[in-house]
């Protein structure tokens, strides 16, 4: 009796360690399900239970460190121009620039030579006849040839404003002289002769010339009126040119 008392004591204590060695190695191994003292003297584990509810969001977390900057990206396509946009306020004017150099001298012009009217001629005898045009057969200038010394007269080929002069020499007698436009005197001129003296009569006049027209000096009166004189000293002279051609005048 007393021996069967200290056997079931024994087995007792070695259940006990058993038990206890089984829970260690639960604690230690967490696959492993944990199993009581009871479980593993009872049956087989069950299944496993249900998924349980998701618990609530968490708070926000701290934002984290600034990252480093990326590479830079391949240029996108170029986009469509703008609208203008509107004048800006005119600016100050600024200072002057120094002077520029001087140009290359430019190449004669037409205009020149095409508007050259102009003669101018002399006497060389007295005048014999009044009442007809004086011929000056001295040429000093005539190279447009509008000048005829064969009828002393003048004919007009640029229609413009024209300058007539004369100066005369006077001795012997009075001298009446006119200046002739297309058959009819413009201006007349007198000068009464001082005796033992020689005198001058002069006149000049700006007149309106058409082309064909023509302009001479001519006695004016009676042969009593023609004191004109000329010789290897003394010159009576007449002359003209063109002032400026009309504006519809073309070459």
């Amino acid at each position: 009796m007393k021996w069967m008392s200290s056997f079931l004591f024994c087995s007792l204590l070695l259940l006990m360690q058993v038990c206890s060695y089984h829970e260690v190695s639960a604690n230690e191994d967490p696959q492993t399900p944990g199993q009581s003292c009871a479980n593993w003297l009872g049956g087989a584990p069950g299944h496993p239970g249900h998924n349980g509810s998701p618990g609530r969001d968490g708070r926000d977390g701290q934002n984290g460190q600034k990252g480093d900057k990326g590479e830079q990206g391949t240029p996108g396509a170029k986009g469509d121009s703008g609208n203008t946009g509107e004048s800006g306020p005119v600016g100050h004017i600024g200072i002057p620039g120094p002077p520029g150099f001087r140009g290359q001298k430019g190449e004669k012009g037409e205009s020149a030579s095409s508007y050259r009217s102009a003669f101018s001629v002399g006497l060389t005898t007295r005048v014999p006849h009044p009442n007809i045009p004086i011929k000056f057969s001295k040429i000093l200038y005539n190279e447009q040839n509008h000048y005829d010394p064969t009828t002393g007269k003048f004919r007009c080929s640029i229609p413009g404003m024209y300058y007539f002069a004369y100066h005369l020499t006077v001795y012997l007698a009075d001298v009446k002289v006119s200046l002739f436009k297309s058959g009819k005197p413009v201006i007349i001129t007198y000068d009464q002769y001082q005796k033992n003296n020689v005198d001058q009569a002069s006149g000049s006049v700006l007149l309106h010339v058409e082309t064909g027209e023509e302009v001479w000096l001519q006695v004016y009166g009676e042969e009593e009126n023609n004191g004109i004189y000329a010789d290897n000293i003394n010159d009576s002279t007449f002359m003209g040119f063109l002032v400026y051609p009309d504006l519809v005048y073309e070459h």
